[in-house]
């Protein structure tokens, strides 16, 4: 896969997002100057996939980055879905559609009354970690970080990729960063079905 153009992520230098992915908690590393295209070609030339998921979680804007979490999240559910599980994707899909303050905190909400041990939880917490404050309403706001939405992604994202089966994450992997970039174009991102 040969990116060109990534319209949709508006930072031009990839250093930007690799400091931020970097206070997230993810080591990455692009050289000076280059396009977020180009040191995303270079990730995938080198077959580094873990890092160009990293990468991408860091460099879509919210609402793209969380619609993805959301997208290879989903991918992985399995019926019968545990109620809690059902309620974290369906706020945190209910935001991506309508990005409120109300869906925002019901989004964190559902997420804490998981394990956050899911790609489904991880989901949710990237919405409520998307922007506004982190205190509870009756108290002064307190900002989010803003690595922490990235790495919500990220983490639903990678373990969405080796959920239930992880012998199948590397091909998930490379299916997900497919949808990852059409989101990035404008696409709608849905994740092409596993070959056979």
């Amino acid at each position: 896969m040969q990116i060109d153009n990534l319209k949709k992520i508006t930072v031009t230098n990839a250093q930007e997002i690799c400091a931020l992915a970097t206070a997230g908690g993810f080591a990455l590393n692009s050289p000076e100057g280059a396009s977020p295209a180009k040191f995303l070609n270079g990730l995938l030339a080198a077959e580094d996939l873990n890092q160009a998921v990293q990468f991408l979680s860091f460099a879509l804007p919210p609402r793209e980055a969380v619609w993805w979490a959301c997208l290879c999240a989903r991918e992985g559910l399995r019926d019968p879905v545990p109620p809690p599980l059902q309620a974290a994707i369906a706020a945190a899909e209910a935001w991506v559609r309508k990005p409120t303050e109300e869906n925002r905190r019901a989004a964190g909400l559902s997420a804490q009354a998981t394990d956050l041990k899911s790609p489904v939880a991880w989901a949710a917490m990237a919405a409520f970690w998307s922007g506004g404050s982190l205190a509870p309403e009756n108290l002064p706001e307190v900002a989010a970080p803003p690595q922490l939405l990235g790495s919500a992604v990220a983490s639903a994202v990678m373990l969405a990729a080796v959920t239930p089966e992880a012998k199948l994450a590397a091909q998930k992997r490379a299916r997900y960063l497919q949808a990852a970039v059409d989101i990035a174009n404008g696409g709608n991102g849905r994740i092409s079905p596993a070959a056979s």
